[in-house]
């Protein structure tokens, strides 16, 4: 009996040892689930995780329906030129074009002599060759029911004949409205008795990551749709002076051109332009005019069936940091003008070789083609205020814009980017321009040492210095004084103004010359 009321006892002390545990474990589950963080002894609490409640779509489906009857096909009908092809490969008539490259004393050698001989003795009077034409294809899509359709330049080009073929196969003649090479957009214009399903750009630029569908003819497959994210913006391919593409990896392939990405509403947020692959197939690299620029460009070709833009006229180039301590400018930032054009809006405005244009009626600038993108933004004949660093200040400049000239005149960056480098000695050897026996003057290099500075800055030799510092130069003393000069400012860095090739552009090269 006391056995049984001994276990009796033992079980309910076990039952309420077992109570309280579980209370405690609830308790302490209690407080994990009010608490974000654990606490462990002698440990720093931690921040949180980055965390995000975010689903993808289940399909597309919903999107594409809406969409497609807006996207076309864009079929160009091209005049081919006819070329007559010789021997060798070479164009044109002559004995010279049958030989091509054929060695001297060659098996073949008398064949082709005595066959050209004999069809030169046969030649009669030339005969009208036959126009021929040939085909390409691209993308497009309609931007207002009554039949304008966007696509690329490219797409467009040379051709003197335009067809638009729609999601259900419909075909209907198309029109050239205007078209803007810089930017590679063009405007089509179908002319029928009917209304067009048609899209609208985004008004806001997409976000890095954001769902992206593509629509187009790829190969001629019409129609096909992709799907991927944008996976960069700002993108600078070396495209035109107002590059700003946003990249995308949905696939995109030869003959989606022109066609559109849209986002998950449905709107346009880039013309299709551009892929990049070494197979000339898809690898998930492509690259959209963003539709800021498109909307803008598209809506000036339909007004006026061409793009007028701002023109300031200057040779510019980036800012390196090298540049910017030789200058005393404490950021890289901006474009520094190697050479105002002759008779340009800038060189009637005062604007000076070495001048550095920080801002733009008040914006800053990042570089040159940041710069050649927002001139070519106004109107000619607008009065814009430049900012520019000038001998170790800031100062104004106004200048009322021109009309942008033909190509190769446009505000835009040069190629004469330059790394910094750390070598000792500038490797240059000089003479005057007169003992060189060049007009002019200035300092002719003479000899560049390829592993030395000068080298790594591309300078070559028949370059004429121009300036040093700032300082004109004349003779390789005015070199040397103008590099000391610069060295007792504490310069880490002095900067040669140098015309190559009738082109003129600043080399910043290392101080530490010992």
């Amino acid at each position: 009996m006391q056995d049984l009321q001994s276990q009796s006892a033992a079980k309910k002390t076990s039952g309420r040892r077992k109570a309280g545990l579980l209370a405690g474990v609830m308790a302490l589950g209690l407080a994990g689930a009010l608490s974000t963080q654990t606490l462990v002894p002698n440990q720093e609490a931690l921040a949180d995780p980055v965390r995000v409640d975010a689903q993808a779509p289940a399909d597309f489906s919903d999107v594409v329906k809406s969409v497609q009857p807006a996207v076309v096909s864009v079929r160009v009908k091209q005049e081919v030129q006819p070329r007559m092809m010789n021997y060798g490969g070479k164009q044109g008539g002559g004995l010279d074009g049958f030989f091509g490259d054929l060695p001297e004393g060659h098996p073949l050698e008398r064949f082709f002599r005595q066959f050209g001989e004999e069809g030169q003795g046969k030649q009669q009077a030339p005969k009208q060759q036959p126009r021929r034409y040939g085909m390409s294809q691209g993308s497009g899509f309609f931007i207002t029911d009554d039949g304008y359709v966007v696509t690329n330049h490219h797409v467009i080009d040379k051709g003197t004949e335009f067809t638009v073929v729609t999601d259900d196969g419909e075909e209907y003649d198309a029109k050239l409205i205007g078209a803007d090479q810089r930017t590679d957009l063009a405007l089509l214009k179908v002319d029928a008795d009917e209304e067009f399903t048609y899209v609208k750009f985004a008004d806001d630029a997409p976000d890095v990551g954001q769902w992206v569908v593509a629509i187009g003819n790829p190969f001629g497959l019409g129609g096909s749709v992709t799907a991927g994210i944008v996976s960069a913006r700002g993108r600078d391919i070396g495209a035109g002076p107002y590059d700003d593409f946003i990249q995308i990896d949905a696939p995109v392939n030869r003959g989606n051109s022109g066609g559109p990405a849209f986002n998950m509403h449905g709107e346009v947020i880039g013309v299709n332009a551009a892929i990049f692959s070494p197979s000339g197939g898809n690898v998930g690299i492509a690259f959209a005019i963003p539709s800021s620029t498109a909307s803008d460009v598209i809506m000036k070709l339909k007004d006026g069936g061409q793009v007028v833009r701002g023109w300031l006229g200057v040779q510019i180039q980036p800012v390196t940091e090298d540049i910017a301590e030789s200058i005393g400018l404490e950021d890289a930032a901006g474009a520094i003008v190697a050479e105002p054009q002759e008779g340009s809006p800038a060189e009637k405005a005062g604007l000076k070789s070495g001048d550095t244009i920080l801002k733009v009626d008040g914006n800053a600038i990042d570089g040159p083609r940041d710069l050649s993108r927002m001139i070519a933004a106004y109107s000619p004949d607008t009065e814009v205020d430049l900012t520019v660093w000038r001998d170790g200040k800031e100062e104004e400049v106004e200048v009322t814009l021109g009309k942008l000239p033909g190509e190769g005149q446009v505000a835009a960056a040069g190629e004469t980017q330059s790394g910094e480098t750390t070598l000792k000695d500038l490797g240059l050897a000089m003479t005057t321009a007169k003992q060189a026996g060049v007009e002019g003057e200035g300092v002719v290099i003479t000899e560049v040492d390829p592993d030395s500075a000068a080298g790594e800055k591309s300078l070559n030799p028949g370059d004429r210095i121009l300036e040093v510092a700032g300082q004109q130069v004349k003779t390789p003393a005015d070199v040397v004084d103008a590099i000391a000069k610069a060295e007792k400012e504490g310069r880490k860095a002095v900067l040669f103004r140098v015309e190559s090739n009738q082109n003129t552009r600043f080399v910043a090269l290392p101080m530490n010359i010992g």
